[in-house]
């Protein structure tokens, strides 16, 4: 399979009350935007997951679970496995495993966000949708440091501690319903896609 560089990677955490607004943000999601998602979602450590299987029902995107030295690649959606942290290293992924948490916390999201930003720089998008507990927001404030984008899900979360926590650090562009999150996705991967075209007829 030819690999093709995502423009941008998106990192997707949440928890309890996520898996609706998986579901609703890429439902909303064209197949084209030249974007990688990443869903890093808390489950439960043993057993295997359905997320992959539950996610492709909402998208025309391939939707995989993620696995060592996996690369990523444009317009293609990955979950984290079970018990697991899952990170970036250059284009592909790094599964630490057994799944280690932080004074008790959960942790997931904010691993693979800063790793994220640590690859993708700018060009880091996190989003941080329903779930208890604060996980993500410190993954968030990394991307804001390296100029990435970050957005929290709006009062329709079904569980909103994760979201809010991250509202309340100040490091979040956009609140927005998971709908609307994939819509200011498009505009985002539109205003590059003008760009490298203005830049193309530039160096003609």
């Amino acid at each position: 399979m030819v690999q093709i560089q995502p423009d941008f990677i998106v990192g997707i955490g949440g928890s309890a009350g996520g898996l609706k607004a998986y579901q609703a943000l890429l439902d909303a999601l064209p197949s084209n935007t030249g974007m990688a998602f990443v869903v890093i979602a808390h489950m439960s450590p043993t057993g295997e997951s359905l997320l992959a299987e539950l996610l492709s029902q909402k998208t025309s995107m391939p939707v995989s679970q993620a696995a060592e030295g996996m690369p990523v690649n444009a317009n293609h959606v990955y979950v984290i496995p079970p018990n697991t942290n899952l990170l970036l290293k250059g284009n592909a992924f790094k599964v630490v495993s057994p799944r280690t948490m932080s004074q008790g916390r959960h942790k997931q999201v904010d691993y693979f966000l800063i790793s994220l930003a640590d690859v993708m720089d700018a060009r880091a998008i996190g989003i941080i949708l329903s779930g208890g507990d604060g996980d993500g927001t410190e993954g968030c404030k990394h991307i804001k440091a390296q100029g990435g984008i970050t957005f929290a899900q709006d009062l329709s979360a079904e569980v909103d501690s994760m979201p809010l926590h991250a509202q309340a650090s100040g490091c979040v562009d956009f609140v927005l319903p998971p709908k609307k999150i994939s819509e200011e996705l498009v505009k985002i991967g539109a205003r590059l896609s003008r760009q490298k075209d203005i830049d193309a007829v530039q160096t003609r």
